[in-house]
């Protein structure tokens, strides 16, 4: 791996399985493979010296993403939540997308990763690392039957709630501007969600949670609070990001928070258009870093699921990043925490390694 390409980027959320399961579901996935028209696929991460990191299992809703993304241009917009999604429609499609993700790895081009000490392993060995995850727990039954089977297949990381309702608990709108303090928590299911992810060593993603459900969670999990993708809300005031008071009690926990490459929830004015210096990524990083400290920030890109900066349009990209970083200041010890380190320190906690 060249200079430019290292350290090596463990990224906290990627949306390629939905990519891939709207491009034909397993038989598009030599696609990634032999290079595809999106953010990641095996060349490109190659050349950006991307290792891998939490695959997003995704049930979409019906919506019109061009009006979706145009409102999200203006200077406010509140996009209505999604109606919920059954349990019936949605299993499925996550049965779908995961089989694409293990048909990945029958192709030898990642590894589904159970351990920290797998992840390492895996990158140690210049492969992907790939941790299953579901964004939006609605292929989970009441009687969380179905999370035991997914765990036993692999799952490793779950967000109770994507920006839509669930029997578990209530997203966040996308909002501009807005606190996230909109709506209720968790329901009962999702308490007792909460704690059977503590037992079996689920992750559990905040980032899509309105503030209610965050405190929920931050009440009733024994493990670090982790948010894979999600920015500063001091900086930009979207529904999306994190108060510093959030930011507090993830420090708390010992948990950790993934920057989110979405313009939307870099720039100040929130709106979803491309033109982001990385200067303005850089802001929000040293924010984390002042509030969460030098051990708890990474990346969760959100690539193939959102609208990034001109120069990091795919993972090959990556090392416009890492140069920026450098010249910011970072030293070496710290970029290898941001890049990597801090994804594999919090999750050797929260699996119980």
């Amino acid at each position: 791996m060249s200079n430019q390409a290292a350290p090596t980027i463990f990224d906290g959320h990627n949306d390629v399985l939905l990519k891939l399961y709207r491009a034909g579901g397993v038989p598009a996935a030599g696609t990634f493979v032999s290079g595809r028209d999106g953010a990641i696929d095996a060349g490109k991460a190659a050349a950006g010296g991307f290792g891998g990191g939490f695959f997003a299992v995704y049930v979409p809703s019906p919506m019109d993403l061009d009006f979706k993304f145009k409102e999200m241009t203006k200077a406010t917009y509140d996009l209505p939540l999604p109606d919920p999604i059954d349990w019936e429609d949605a299993f499925p499609v996550v049965m779908s997308q995961a089989a694409i993700l293990f048909d990945l790895e029958k192709q030898g081009v990642l590894s589904v990763c159970r351990t920290s000490a797998q992840i390492r392993n895996t990158l140690a060995a210049d492969k992907l690392a790939a941790i299953f995850h579901i964004e939006g727990a609605e292929a989970i039954d009441a009687d969380l039957n179905t999370l035991e089977v997914l765990y036993q297949a692999g799952l490793r990381s779950i967000g109770p709630v994507w920006s839509r309702s669930t029997i578990f608990g209530h997203g966040v709108p996308f909002r501009y501007p807005s606190p996230p303090d909109i709506g209720s928590g968790l329901t009962d299911h999702g308490l007792r969600l909460i704690k059977r992810c503590n037992e079996l060593g689920i992750m559990i993603d905040l980032s899509h949670l309105n503030e209610a459900g965050f405190w929920d969670v931050a009440r009733h999990s024994s493990k670090p609070l982790v948010a894979t993708h999600s920015n500063a809300h001091a900086i930009c005031a979207h529904s999306r990001n994190l108060t510093d008071r959030q930011l507090a009690a993830i420090k708390e926990s010992d948990g950790m928070v993934g920057l989110n490459f979405a313009v939307a929830f870099l720039r100040d004015d929130g709106r979803m258009l491309s033109d982001v210096p990385m200067q303005q990524m850089l802001r929000h990083l040293d924010h984390l870093i002042e509030h969460l400290g030098e051990d708890r920030v990474g990346f969760g890109s959100d690539y193939d699921g959102a609208v990034v900066p001109e120069g990091l349009t795919t993972c090959a990209g990556l090392p416009t990043l890492r140069q920026a970083m450098a010249e910011h200041g970072y030293d070496e010890a710290l970029m290898a925490k941001l890049c990597h380190e801090n994804w594999l320190r919090v999750l050797e906690t929260t699996w119980g390694e």
